[in-house]
């Protein structure tokens, strides 16, 4: 059998820019809506017995399917997103106070509800099937995501809740949350990450209420799918939610990065809208892209029991937002204990100006590693999530250099 051999070069950066270790953190599974917090627990993640794994209080049965490292499992209950003063947390508050201020329901309360404690670990059956994507799809495989069991997972994105929300009657909601996919190590890469989920949905006088001469349009009618609208949506219906849907985008990144901002959208394919956009904005004469977005795919609305109702969905990168805005250079800082990153974010409020200044002066240190394979099973994700497990955040990036197969 022919034998695959590798060259991987290795990048760390020294110890002075890294953070202490510390103990995990859970959160309760119940924690919902903004004012969630981190409850404290050395328990977050354990391991009763050899085929078990005990996450947030709940004991799972490990089968061919399950993947999770001690490592990820270590960062589950951490919600940096929910920790004052962090970066991310400042992005999901400032994105929060926009939404709070700028749309209100008919009693002057806040139109949108904000659910920031969701439990990370989700079924397959949320993650993938509620939001329509296929059993063959590339998203779903061992590869790239982390599995406990075949039934259970961590969250590959904050979507996986869509459903479950809709189910329970909302009409318009943020969640925001950990999410998890197994990925190249590089600055801008990380196997966890938080985003941000938006929903709308419209009856038919909500959305038509305000055009003249509205009472005869409709939502719905049996047409033909097209690159701009889907079979079921009438052509009025899928523009006004499409232009509602990017006005209010434009508003929210027009609010964070400042007046004058150049906006483009990009038509992209995503198995839960149709039509899909991603948002690119032009900062510091860089085009960038922000987030994905789109009208929702009817059948998922319909299952969900808002069959009266049309909507849009979008989905943020918290640290990708963050990133940009307080030009942090590499993803692994924001899981920093260290304090002279920590209080550069400790401001009076949530929207002043903060740039990032650097914490080590000490360049990185590169190491060369070579190895034989068999190439049947082989998946470079592996090798990332073994590096990540020995190395931890020391490791800055992962690049492959070389490779050759033995001909015998």
């Amino acid at each position: 059998m022919a034998m695959l051999w590798k060259f991987m070069r290795v990048a760390k950066y020294s110890k002075p820019a890294l953070p202490p270790k510390v103990k995990g953190r859970g959160i309760p599974t119940h924690a919902r809506h903004s004012s969630s917090k981190s409850v404290p627990s050395d328990l977050a993640a354990s391991t009763p017995c050899s085929n078990t794994v005990e996450l947030l209080g709940k004991v799972y049965l490990q089968d061919d399917y399950s993947n999770v490292t001690e490592k990820i499992l270590s960062k589950v209950g951490k919600n940096l997103h929910n920790k004052k003063h962090h970066p991310l947390w400042l992005i999901k508050e400032q994105v929060k106070d926009h939404f709070y201020k700028q749309y209100l329901g008919r009693r002057g309360t806040p139109l949108f509800s904000v659910y920031d404690g969701l439990s990370p670990v989700v079924t397959v059956q949320q993650n993938f099937d509620s939001l329509l994507i296929p059993q063959n799809h590339v998203s779903r495989r061992k590869e790239d995501n982390y599995y406990l069991n075949r039934d259970h997972m961590l969250r590959a994105h904050t979507s996986a809740h869509q459903w479950d929300l809709i189910h329970s009657g909302l009409d318009a909601f943020l969640a925001v949350g950990d999410v998890y996919r197994r990925d190249t190590i590089d600055n801008t890469h990380y196997p966890v990450f938080h985003q941000m989920e938006g929903v709308r949905l419209f009856s038919c006088h909500e959305l038509f209420s305000s055009i003249k001469d509205g009472e005869g349009l409709k939502l719905f009618e049996q047409g033909h799918r097209t690159a701009h609208k889907q079979e079921c949506h009438t052509m009025e219906a899928v523009r006004l939610v499409e232009f509602n849907l990017k006005q209010v985008l434009t508003k929210l990144m027009t609010h964070i990065f400042g007046d004058g901002l150049q906006v483009r959208w990009v038509d992209c394919y995503f198995p839960f809208t149709h039509p899909s956009f991603e948002m690119e904005i032009n900062f510091q004469g860089e085009w960038m892209e922000v987030l994905g977005c789109g009208v929702m795919e009817q059948q998922l609305v319909n299952s969900a029991g808002a069959e009266d109702k049309i909507g849009w969905a979008f989905g943020l990168g918290l640290e990708r937002l963050a990133m940009i805005l307080y030009d942090i250079p590499d993803i692994r800082l924001f899981w920093s204990e260290d304090e002279r990153f920590l209080k550069q974010f400790i401001v009076p409020h949530i929207w002043q100006k903060i740039k990032f200044q650097p914490l080590s002066r000490y360049p990185p240190l590169i190491n060369d590693i070579s190895f034989w394979l068999p190439s049947e099973t082989y998946s470079q994700n592996d090798f990332y999530d073994l590096a990540r497990t020995i190395g931890g955040d020391l490791i800055e990036k992962v690049v492959l250099v070389d490779e050759f197969t033995h001909p015998k």
